[in-house]
């Protein structure tokens, strides 16, 4: 039985857990047993690059802090090596970092555990799925692109008739009102 100091540091420990993951827009459990230092200090940087929250949590106090946020169904993947990766802002941001890191080793060393999105604990396809999306700043500039496509092409057909008239194009008068 620890004595009451560990175990009032462990409980603050799951509070501020559960209260990060009760506050996440999503995230992602990951195996991570077998990489390397170098490899994750990468992984590390490109979570921080996309406003993500990475740590290696233990499996005991992330038992607690699951549970307290409603999400029991994560509980069969908490064993073996485990990381955390969340997002307060974009939810799709966790599920792509890691899903193109693990990517890099085929599966081997890295893999993708469990992911949750609102609270709500996804299927591993939902999470593959979404890791596909591009980012936010992708989508909106496919939108934009679509939108703009039309005035672009009215532009350019603009353009070429002027350039057909020598340069300019008169205005018509317009008729005289009766």
């Amino acid at each position: 039985m620890p004595n009451a100091k560990v175990l009032s540091e462990k409980q603050a420990i799951v509070a501020a857990l559960t209260e990060k993951i009760q506050g996440a827009s999503s995230g992602v459990l990951v195996d991570y047993k077998g990489i390397t230092v170098a490899e994750d200090t990468a992984l590390r940087a490109e979570c921080r690059k996309n406003e993500l929250d990475y740590a290696v949590v233990k499996n005991t106090l992330l038992r607690f802090a699951v549970e307290n946020a409603g999400m029991k169904d994560l509980d069969g993947v908490l064993n073996g090596t485990t990381s955390l990766a969340l997002s307060q802002g974009d939810p799709i941001a966790p599920m792509r970092v890691i899903n193109k890191f693990a990517k890099q080793f085929n599966g081997d060393k890295f893999t993708i555990k469990a992911g949750f999105m609102d609270g709500k604990v996804l299927e591993m396809s939902e999470i593959m799925a979404l890791a596909e999306l591009p980012s936010k700043e992708v989508l909106q500039a496919q939108v934009l692109g679509t939108m703009l496509a039309p005035i672009t092409s009215l532009a350019i057909v603009l353009k070429a008739i002027a350039e057909e008239k020598g340069g300019f194009v008169e205005a018509e008068p317009a008729p005289a009102a009766e």
